[in-house]
């Protein structure tokens, strides 16, 4: 798994590359979690995620309650289809802004304020 952590408009992205299972949902959640403040903005672009197990919907469920009980935001990007289907029948994806790019995630955070 790889994370890359850059800014777009004052707002962490975290970019993530590979597989999020039962052996890497717990790595990144232990990376992610610093970066939790309060009313923090973060945009997880998950674009390169090829594979996510129910280890890592449980991850994104952590963070979306960490950073509700922040007052922050966290929008996911490039959701793969399969991966926005499974969160669909889950009914995680309503806890989500989903956006196609980065930017528009900023554009999505931003008219939330």
């Amino acid at each position: 798994m790889v994370l890359a952590v850059t800014q777009c408009q004052e707002i962490t992205v975290i970019a993530l590359e590979g597989s999020v299972d039962g052996k890497t949902a717990p790595e990144l959640q232990a990376e992610i979690l610093p970066v939790v403040a309060p009313l923090a903005q973060v945009i997880l672009d998950l674009a390169r995620v090829d594979y996510m197990s129910s280890a890592g919907l449980r991850m994104l469920l952590t963070l979306y309650r960490q950073f509700q009980a922040q007052k922050g935001r966290i929008a996911l990007v490039g959701v793969s289809e399969d991966i926005r289907d499974v969160m669909s029948h889950t009914g995680f994806i309503g806890f989500f802004t989903l956006a196609d790019t980065p930017e528009a995630a900023v554009a999505q955070l931003r008219g939330q304020s």
